[in-house]
């Protein structure tokens, strides 16, 4: 990944969805249960890379004891396709989980899901490589945008709060 010296933003072209998803590895001394739950996410992310007209814009992973992928999405409805379709591979594991560890306490697993309407949103990259947002959909100088984080998200000269002194 090539660092891009500067600042830098997303610009997006419509809305867009933000889905973060997780597992906790609460009792990690018991492989067996959350091996399976961890071994079903790369074929589903192996999928949506190569089938991009499933609607996954792009993503990124962070593997720890609670592990995080965020991951960005054409819209809900290509998210919630994915996730119920019973010819792609998240549905079947999700059962299998339900089935064998949804009550154990032994793993966790979690997700957000967040609907983002165009122009409600600011991503600052500052020498970074393309990454996040900016990596799933278009990479500018944040120049083009706007240069404070008021011009970005659209909001005419805020009023900076009143501060009470103590």
């Amino acid at each position: 990944m090539t660092v891009r010296k500067g600042r830098f933003t997303a610009s997006p072209e419509r809305d867009f969805v933000v889905f973060l998803i997780g597992m906790r590895f609460n009792k990690p001394w018991k492989v067996h249960q959350w091996l399976p739950v961890a071994r079903a996410m790369p074929p589903m992310l192996r999928v949506l890379r190569e089938y991009p007209e499933l609607g996954c814009l792009g993503s990124h992973q962070w593997v720890a004891r609670t592990t995080i992928l965020v991951q960005y999405w054409e819209s809900f409805e290509h998210l919630e396709r994915f996730a119920r379709d019973e010819h792609l591979p998240h549905l079947e594991p999700w059962r299998r989980f339900n089935r064998a560890v949804r009550n154990s306490g032994d793993v966790g697993v979690w997700h957000e899901t967040y609907k983002v309407r165009a122009g409600e949103f600011e991503a600052v990259y500052a020498n970074m490589p393309a990454f996040g947002l900016a990596a799933a959909t278009k990479h500018v100088p944040i120049a083009l945008i706007g240069q404070s984080s008021a011009e970005r998200l659209g909001v005419p000269n805020p009023e900076p709060p009143a501060v009470e002194s103590y």
